[in-house]
């Protein structure tokens, strides 16, 4: 029998359950993914894992107050791949994956772009402006 002093209260027991589910996403497996093979080349996906967790929980009473408790919690976990293994007669590489330029490019291109478009009219403006004088 659970004496007051040693049963769990409600934000024990949830972080005790959020613990169990995290340690049984928490494996090799979440981070080396399933090995594929082709032609004499074994690839494994690699990929960098978060987890992240936490609670509170509250109560108590004040004379002039009815008695109050609270309880919170949250989870959250984050993949993204990083590169992945080749295995190859024997030998084993890294590859990492690099993030793409591309978006940076376009983003670039179309900047570029706009500032090109407004430059005749600037000048235009420019020579208005002094002419009037």
């Amino acid at each position: 029998m659970e004496t007051p002093a040693t049963a769990a209260t409600p934000a024990q027991s949830l972080l005790e359950r959020l613990g169990q589910q995290l340690s049984t996403t928490a494996t090799a497996q979440a981070v080396y993914g399933t090995p594929v093979e082709r032609d004499g080349l074994t690839v494994i996906p690699v990929a960098q894992v978060r987890y992240g967790f936490g609670g509170g929980g509250g109560g108590g009473t004040k004379a002039s107050q009815a008695a109050g408790a609270g309880l919170g919690a949250g989870a959250g976990v984050s993949l993204t791949p990083v590169g992945y293994i080749e295995l190859r007669e024997g030998r084993s590489r890294f590859r990492p994956i690099r993030p793409s330029v591309v978006p940076l490019v376009a983003v670039s291109g179309a900047i570029a772009w706009l500032l090109l478009r407004s430059v005749p009219r600037l000048l235009k403006g420019q020579r208005e402006r002094s002419s009037a004088f």
